[in-house]
Order: structure tokens, then sequence, then C-alpha cells
């Protein structure tokens, strides 16, 4: 939702203008009256709901009249803190600010007009008025596929991550209880690794679930990708850390003539630090400029 609202504010002018005169050249709202706007309905696909109140006491008198329903609950609503919120500036039309409608639960902009002894409020839904004037593109079916497949792969990962999790534990109880020759250093070291893989995994499988699933972008947040990126290099560079930590005992305890070999694992690990860091301070560079 972030990207809507930056790019509602980046047009602000030119949707005030467009709604403003569409409703202007649209004549008197009270002849559609009668058959609850359904012309008005027709013209803006991202209209969702109407109602009328009394210009004198702000008092809710007509029915909510959704684009498929009628609810006939909220009348008699005093609607005063709405207009506090809004200046006409000369014009018998004016527009509120995005806000979040406890009618639809949707962020929408609230379109006033006054009419003689009524007032007129009209709620367009923030998204489908920026996919109506072409400002981004919603591709709902594609959207819903490209949900139901991060969906399925995160909770996949999740599960992938929970039988790390076990896998862990039954290393550490194998070696405490059943291995001959009792717990060793590789013991507790495997499933320390273990458990720093499935914390990775489950990161990532959240991270997913939470930008593609459940607050689906619509737009390329490059700080946010930055930000995941850099999150599962430092769990997977821990997770080599301590496995070179794990061979360099291995070594000294067995055979001190392949040390070479730790020392290739830990200059590998410690060029993955560098190029991070590398990383991390060009990308905040660009960032800054």
């Amino acid at each position: 939702m972030q990207e809507f609202m930056e790019t509602y504010n980046n047009n602000v002018n030119e949707i005030e203008k467009f709604l403003s005169e569409t409703i202007h050249n649209l004549g008197e709202l009270s002849t559609r009256e009668e058959k609850s706007f359904d012309n008005l309905f027709k013209v803006f696909p991202s209209l969702e709901l109407v109602y009328v109140c009394d210009k004198d006491t702000l008092l809710q008198i007509s029915d909510n009249i959704y684009r498929d329903k009628v609810s006939s609950l909220p009348k008699g609503r005093d609607r005063s803190y709405l207009m506090q919120k809004i200046k006409f500036n000369n014009s018998d039309i004016s527009i509120s600010k995005p806000y979040i409608s406890s009618a639809t639960g949707k962020t929408c902009v609230t379109v006033v007009k006054e009419e003689d002894n009524k007032v007129y409020f009209m709620d367009f839904t923030v998204s489908a008025l920026l996919e109506r004037l072409g400002l981004i593109e919603l591709h709902r079916e594609f959207n819903l596929i490209s949900k139901g497949f991060y969906f399925v792969t995160a909770n996949l990962m999740i599960l992938l991550a929970v039988f790390t999790l076990g896998y862990s534990i039954y290393e550490l109880g194998h070696s405490l209880f059943f291995k001959e020759g009792g717990i060793s250093i590789e013991s507790i070291f495997k499933p320390i690794i273990a458990l720093t893989l499935g914390l990775a995994i489950f990161d990532l499988s959240k991270t997913i679930l939470e930008q593609e699933v459940v607050f689906k972008s619509y737009s390329k947040n490059s700080k946010l990708e930055y930000k995941v990126f850099t999150k599962f290099s430092i769990t997977i560079i821990i997770a080599l850390l301590i496995e070179a930590l794990m061979v360099v005992f291995k070594i000294a305890l067995h055979d001190y003539s392949q040390m070479l070999y730790a020392v290739y694992l830990i200059g590998g690990v410690s060029i993955l630090v560098l190029s991070l860091g590398l990383f991390i301070f060009f990308t905040r560079k660009v960032s800054r400029e």
C-alpha cells in the first residue's frame, strides 16, 4: 500500500482535477439518485460507496449505496466529522485526503458535492482509482497465481526449516545417549550448524510471505531487497564460520597436516565477509546520493 500512497501523492493534482471535472460534467447528482446512482458506478469503476446527508444537520438521510448492495444501518449517522476535514475553496466539490474507510476497510478518498439542501458523499478506492488512470498496473489473475506459488513455496521452506530443527535435536540426542564414545566437538557443532541453516531458511520464507502474500508489493523496493539479501547472507556466513571453526577443531585433534584446508575455508569465508561489507558500503553510498 505504501507505493499506492506515494503514487497518489505524486499525482494528487491530476487525480483531483480528473474527479472534479468528471463529476461536474455529470450534472446534478440528484437526477441519478432515484436509480441508486447506477450510472455513476458505471462511469467510475473505482467508486465504492455513495450516500447523502442533509446540508444543515449533516445527518445521513440515505442508505449506504455500494456497487452491488445497499445497507440501511448507517442511516441517521452524523457525518460532520468528515466535513471538518474538507475545504471547498469556492467550489461545490471538494476531495478529502486518503484514509481507511470504516465501511469498506479500504484506503479511499471521499469526494463531496453540495447540491441545494443536500451533500453527496462518494468514496473512491485509491488502488482502483490509480489503476483507472493508468498510474499503476494490477493484474489480478496473475497476482493470484503469483501469491499462490509464493504461499506454497514459503510454507514448504518453513517445513524444511522445522525438519532441520528436528534433525539438529535428533543429532544432539543421538550423540548424548546412543553414540559410542560419548559426546564430541563435532556432535555439538553439527546441531548448531543445522539450527543456523534452519533459521536462515525460516527467515527467508517469512520474508516471502510478508512481502509477496500478506502485504503484496506491486513495485520494486530496492532498499527492502538489499535488506533481505544482507540479512540472509549474514546468516549463511555465520553458518560457514561455525563450520570452519568445527573443521579447525577436528584437524587440531586428529591431523595437523590437513590444516591447510581449514585455512582455505576460513579464507573463503573472509572473502564473503569482505564482499558483503563492500556491498553494504556501496548500496548505502548510492542511497545517500
